[in-house]
């Protein structure tokens, strides 16, 4: 088995300088750090985990606790790309991730922060789950550092999609279009992404003088295509109903795109609509939806980065909250009016 020792030998340098550069440490250059990692590839060198868990008292993985209401894990397109950038930048950075959501499903029945002993995890990122389960609880109030993505709770680190900007971008555009009669099927009310975007609906509503009748907005779950279908079948039945629905998110609007489309209704033409999240799917629908692009990308990424700083430089990472803007991407289902 090849050895540090062996590889400071055929390089030259000592082995203090073959473990920095194999660690990714910044005070070695990065000519030497090069050579170290080919010639460590070339001889088949593999560090052992464990040797390194004992040295530096990490294990290198991360927990990752993922749960949406419908249960639809990796199948969920907008938090897969979310957490697609979370691996990609931990995985630079040398750590492993694992998922701890299947903890309830364990025979043992372990708790999420048991879960996390028992893996020996070095930190947690938590993404669309119920944020009030005791066990989720459990695990913020632990000492085990932890990132939390749209959800805020005092004492963390959390990474924010700018939901109210993003939804006042989305109500302008409508104004501008035309658009006074605008119904909001929203998520799920208990969600703090759902309480931003329909405070930022309002406030918008308000500033731009646009009357908001209580029966246009109404309640869906995120995701849910069959509840946004039969709402979106209520909005229609009105006695006057809106010019435009608001989604609670892409996935949600095909639902309620297929229930327009029943109807024989032309979009936009006879009825506008517009989604949230600008997953891929809805890149490829006819027209082409109007949607926020949330940026899937950074919210990963700094994720990951903040979960790692927590972890390697906990004395000197900020506690903070990171917001992440979107884009308004116009699409092809509002129509203007005169």
């Amino acid at each position: 088995m090849v050895s540090m020792k062996d590889i400071s030998a055929v390089c030259g340098v000592s082995v203090a300088t073959v473990s920095k550069a194999l660690n990714g440490h910044r005070d070695i250059g990065e000519k030497t750090k090069q050579l170290i990692r080919e010639t460590a590839k070339e001889m088949g060198y593999f560090p052992n985990s464990s040797a390194r868990t004992l040295k530096t008292n990490k294990s290198y993985n991360l927990g990752v606790l993922f749960m949406d209401e419908a249960r639809s894990g990796l199948t969920h397109d907008y938090f897969v790309a979310v957490l697609e950038s979370f691996k990609v930048t931990v995985e630079k950075q040398g750590y492993d991730i694992t998922f701890i959501s299947g903890s309830r499903q364990r025979k043992d029945k372990m708790s999420y922060l048991e879960h996390c002993r028992y893996r020996g995890l070095d930190g947690v990122v938590i993404a669309c789950i119920n944020y009030d389960e005791s066990e989720v609880l459990e695990l913020i109030k632990s000492d085990l550092p932890v990132v939390t993505i749209d959800h805020l709770f005092n004492g963390r680190v959390a990474i924010m999609s700018d939901n109210i900007k993003g939804m006042k971008d989305l109500l302008t555009y409508l104004y501008d279009c035309g658009h006074l009669k605008i119904a909001y099927i929203h998520g799920a009310d208990n969600s703090s992404v759902t309480k931003s975007r329909l405070a930022s609906f309002y406030k918008t509503a308000e500033e731009l003088g646009i009357d908001i009748p209580d029966k246009y907005i109404r309640e869906a779950a995120y995701r849910d295509t069959a509840a946004t279908a039969r709402i979106t079948d209520e909005l229609l039945d009105l006695p006057n109903p809106p010019s435009c629905i608001l989604f609670p998110d892409d996935f949600a609007s095909l639902g309620g795109l297929n229930a327009i489309k029943a109807r024989g209704l032309k979009i936009p033409g006879d009825i506008s609509v517009a989604g949230y999240d600008g997953i891929r799917v809805t890149k490829y629908i006819d027209p082409q939806l109007t949607t926020i692009n949330q940026d899937t990308q950074k919210l990963g990424q700094y994720a990951a980065e903040k979960l790692i700083d927590l972890i390697e430089r906990p004395k000197t990472t900020l506690i903070e909250h990171i917001i992440v803007s979107g884009e308004l991407e116009k699409g092809a289902t509002v129509g203007k009016l005169s």
